[in-house]
């Protein structure tokens, strides 16, 4: 079935860690006047040009060489009205290059419609995730609501904004300037493209965009041209931020945070029914109409490690999964405000099996964690080890360290720096010529709440407890960033 641009609905991005605070620490905590984690929403008011990173600490690895892009929102308040919820700020792309030892770093904003007028008019007026605007919005389609600030791959020469419900937006790779909305295909101008796409081994790309209980299964050729679209049926209409993919199947997870009624902003569609159960529909790639159904019990869950599955067929997946959605309804609102105690519980991560047989098992490794990436050599195929953010605590709402958790020994290797920092997602970087899953090093940025600036840190995947082999030092703060991606 070819897929069709109509009645697809507007959608925002989202994602985050999610915390849990007893009552003792949020009375407390909610007379603050201003929290001390606020430069993670702080307004970047311009662009950052190039400039050097400086060596703070170590030595900078022998053949780290590549470029970190990652996006994220980067401006929330305008005098004439602001954005009131994390994932509605607007989209700020960052790039941390490292060559020789040496790194610099830059961030634009890309120049969405959205963006143009609000600076325009100086207030923030577009519906979002959690932001319901108001009448001076300008919305012809969904990519005029666009902020572009979720998720970012390469493409040639370009690196994609991604965001949760409209097209891709094609920045320069080089330079960061925005060129342009991505059109796929002419009738499918303006169709979600997801935040989260799948990769295989031989570079194609797999991507998923939502409607109700629709959705347009993307499938894209190495050099990001378009091999297929299609328009599917699912079994309830969830709202999914990811997804997840074996080297034969999609893995979708609808979790009970299901359509409830139409309305702005986005989230408030939505209603939490646990009785409902989580439901996993499994799509063979060769023919979208070959699928199987599993339940589990319920959770919710903004992200999802790469999938693999064994000779007899039996899938294994991680997921990032908490008990309900406060965070995603109240956490990141009032991480914007800056102030009191960030409720919802935060994420564990946990090993889901679907046998062949129709059984589906979730185990939990017991170990907070978000943000779970794995080796990029092994997108698909089986792996044993997922990295992930680390630290959250009841009374700090966002990670203060990395840590990687191997699934064959069950065990954690993780450091924390402590309440001075802010650790955002990080990425694996295999070693040239290496190819056993742990010879890599993760490289993550961070915000270093002491010295108000950012950070970018270079670990060993085999000894994350080691701390960093090498962090840099900017002399400017960005806000936290969401997902990034390394090309090299």
């Amino acid at each position: 079935m070819h897929a069709s641009r109509r009645n697809f609905l507007m959608g925002a991005a989202a994602l985050s860690a999610a915390v849990v605070t007893p009552e003792t620490v949020r009375a407390m905590a909610a007379m603050q006047a201003a929290a001390d984690w606020a430069l993670a929403t702080a307004d970047l008011e311009a662009d950052v040009a190039p400039r050097a990173m400086r060596l703070v600490h170590g030595r900078a690895p022998a053949g780290l060489t590549g470029t970190l892009f990652r996006n994220g929102p980067g401006k929330f308040r305008r005098p004439g009205g602001s954005a009131t919820h994390w994932f509605d700020g607007d989209g700020l792309m960052r790039a941390f290059r490292v060559h020789e030892g040496q790194v610099t770093f830059e961030a634009r904003f890309a120049d969405t419609p959205k963006r143009r007028w609000e600076t325009e008019i100086d207030a923030v007026v577009t519906p979002g995730f959690g932001t319901a605007g108001d009448a001076r919005a300008r919305i012809g389609s969904n990519d005029d609501a666009n902020a572009a600030n979720t998720a970012v791959m390469v493409a040639g020469d370009e690196v994609w904004a991604l965001w949760e419900a409209g097209s891709p937006m094609a920045m320069s790779a080089s330079d960061l300037s925005t060129r342009r909305f991505v059109t796929l295909r002419d009738d499918l101008k303006g169709m979600p493209f997801q935040a989260h796409p799948r990769y295989d081994p031989d570079g194609t790309v797999w991507n998923i965009g939502l409607n109700g209980d629709k959705a347009v299964v993307w499938h894209l050729n190495a050099d990001r041209s378009l091999r297929t679209a299609a328009v599917i049926d699912l079994p309830r209409a969830s709202y999914m931020h990811d997804f997840t993919a074996t080297a034969r199947h999609l893995i979708l997870v609808l979790q009970p945070w299901v359509f409830d009624h139409r309305g702005m902003p986005y989230a408030s569609q939505f209603a939490w029914r646990p009785e409902l159960g989580t439901r996993v529909l499994v799509i063979d790639k060769a023919d979208l109409s070959r699928r199987r159904i599993f339940e589990l019990p319920a959770f919710s869950y903004f992200h999802l490690g790469d999938a693999w599955e064994d000779g007899s067929g039996t899938i294994r997946f991680d997921v990032a999964a908490a008990r309900d959605v406060d965070f995603a309804i109240d956490g990141a609102r009032i991480l914007v405000e800056q102030r009191g105690v960030v409720p919802g519980e935060h994420a564990v991560l946990n090993l889901i099996t679907l046998h062949t047989d129709g059984r589906a098992e979730m185990v939990a490794s017991g170990i907070t964690a978000e943000f779970p990436k794995s080796d990029p050599r092994r997108a698909g195929l089986p792996r044993r080890l997922t990295a992930h953010v680390a630290g959250e605590r009841p009374d700090r709402p966002l990670p203060n360290g990395l840590a990687t958790w191997d699934w064959d020994t069950g065990r954690s290797d993780r450091f924390l720096f402590g309440d001075s920092q802010i650790v955002e997602e990080a990425v694996f970087v295999p070693k040239p010529g290496a190819t056993a899953e742990a010879d890599a090093w993760l490289v993550a940025p961070s915000i270093n709440l002491a010295e108000g600036v950012t950070e970018l840190h270079a670990f060993e995947a085999a000894r994350v407890a080691d701390g960093p082999v090498a962090s840099w030092r900017a002399d400017v703060a960005l806000p936290a960033g969401f997902h990034g991606v390394w090309a090299g």
